[in-house]
Formats: structure tokens, sequence, C-alpha cells
């Protein structure tokens, strides 16, 4: 039976080191975080991204627009921010209504302030391997790995789903540790043998039950990034939990796995930006 990777100890564990570094600087750290409508789910993220940023003794500024807010207001006060020297951080709650372009607004964000790590600029760091923001959730992930001595190097690793946001920097960071890494998506044409051969599997695909037991080498790491519902409105992962704990050596759960880590990383984001405006 798989060890259980419990990223909320993690994140908590984590989060005494940043609120300890932040009330060392000058001033607070601020982060500005926008949501455009009332999607229950985002409301809850933004909720707990809040709750985080008190924790971490980090300045949260919330910004809650109506969901016809247009494209051009959208940017307005993304300007705003950008010009606010005590705004460190700019956060758009994801997804945005259809009137809104949604990679018009990630470029619109300074990279400087962009702490999801999405504008091209901070991918592009990502692509070559400098230092900056990394993408909180993939972030999140590798901290995971090295809290239980997981290392990638010389693994097998592979990432189902290819998303901007998950998927592909995912792979950029596995190949950065030396990990050999292999991407599958929807035109995969044999998911499952793919999948028997990794060492590390990481699956962010979103759609509950895709990874079986089956599909899963013994003692493979296995993490679950995906959050979906059950039938019963329950949080489930892309794994068909019980079976692949039975194969795996390591299973994050879901939720409590790597969904605490991903807003930790966005707290380590902010301080880095803080930091680097108080230079």
């Amino acid at each position: 039976m798989a060890i259980i990777m419990d990223g909320k100890a993690l994140a908590e564990k984590l989060r005494a080191g940043i609120k300890e570094e932040c009330g060392r600087l000058p001033r607070r750290p601020a982060l500005a975080v926008i949501l455009v409508g009332e999607d229950p789910a985002s409301q809850v993220y933004v909720r707990n991204k809040e709750k985080d940023c008190t924790e971490c003794n980090i300045r949260s500024e919330g910004y809650r627009l109506d969901a016809h807010t247009s494209e051009d207001q959208l940017l307005g006060l993304i300007d705003v921010l950008n010009n606010n020297d005590l705004v460190d951080g700019i956060l758009v709650q994801l997804p945005l209504p259809a009137q809104i372009d949604q990679e018009k607004i990630i470029h619109a964000i300074r990279p400087d302030k962009d702490v999801d790590a999405f504008h091209p600029f901070n991918v592009g760091k990502i692509v070559t391997g400098e230092a900056g923001f990394l993408p909180c959730t993939p972030a999140g992930v590798m901290e995971l790995l090295r809290e239980y001595d997981i290392s990638a190097s010389g693994k097998r690793c592979v990432v189902v789903g290819r998303s901007n946001i998950v998927g592909k920097p995912m792979a950029l960071l596995l190949l950065r540790e030396n990990g050999t890494v292999t991407v599958c998506h929807s035109k995969t044409a044999d998911l499952a043998e793919e999948t028997r051969r990794a060492d590390i599997l990481v699956s962010a695909v979103g759609k509950r039950g895709v990874i079986t037991g089956d599909m899963v080498k013994d003692g493979a790491v296995v993490i679950d990034v995906a959050m979906n519902r059950d039938e019963a409105g329950k949080l489930c992962g892309d794994c068909v939990f019980d079976e692949v704990a039975e194969k795996a050596s390591y299973i994050t759960p879901v939720p409590g796995g790597v969904g605490p880590m991903t807003r930790l990383v966005l707290m380590q984001n902010t301080l880095a930006a803080a930091k680097a405006h108080l230079v």
C-alpha cells in the first residue's frame, strides 16, 4: 500500500517560514486577487488564497468584479495595480467570462508581478532554466517530491495532460531535475502503455477515473493533480485511488495533496516579488 504524501502538513510547515521572513521585511508583501463573476469553485479558491495570505503575514487586496465586466475594465484595473508600488503580486482567478480574452489578460500583468508565472516572459525563463517565478502547481509537486526524498533524476516521468498551466510546465520542471519525460494527451495512441512505464506519474487531466490500477507500474510514485467531483459531489482526482494506491509506492490524496502546495507556492512567489521590489 502506498505512502500518502501529505501536502496539507507540508504546506503548513513551510507557511511558518514564509510568515517569519515576511515579518522581517520593511513592509508587508501585498497580493492583489481579482475575481470576475460568481463561479462557486473560484470563490472557494479565492477565499483559501486570502486565508493563506493572512497566515503568511501577506496583505491581500481583493477585487470582486461583476460577471458582465468588460475586458477594457479589467485591463484598466490591472494597469492601476501594475503601477501601484505597494502591490507585489497580481492574480486574476481563472476561468474568466466569455467576453474577456484570457490570453490578453495574462499578457497585461507585469512579469515582475505575475506570481502565477503565466506571462510568456516568465514561461520563457522556465524553459531556459533561469531563476524566476515558478508555476504554482508544478512547483508544489516538486516541493512534495523533495519532502519525501524522491528524485526525478534518471527516472522515467510521465505527465498526463498538456495544459499551459500544469502539464507543460510540469514536464519542464521534471526535465530540469534530469528526469526522462514523456507528455501524454488526448491524441496519445495507447495511454496505458505509456503510464505503465512511469517511475513518476503525474496526472493533470481533470477527468475522474482516467488512471486505473492496471495503468500503474508496481512501486511508481503517483501525483494526482486534478480536482474533480464524484456523483455525490465529493472531491476526487483523476486516479481510482484505492486501485492505484495498491500498486504505487507513494501517492497524493485528493484533497490534501497537491492543492495546498499550489497555494503555498503562490505565497512563496509573492514573497519573492516583494523582496525584489524592495531592493
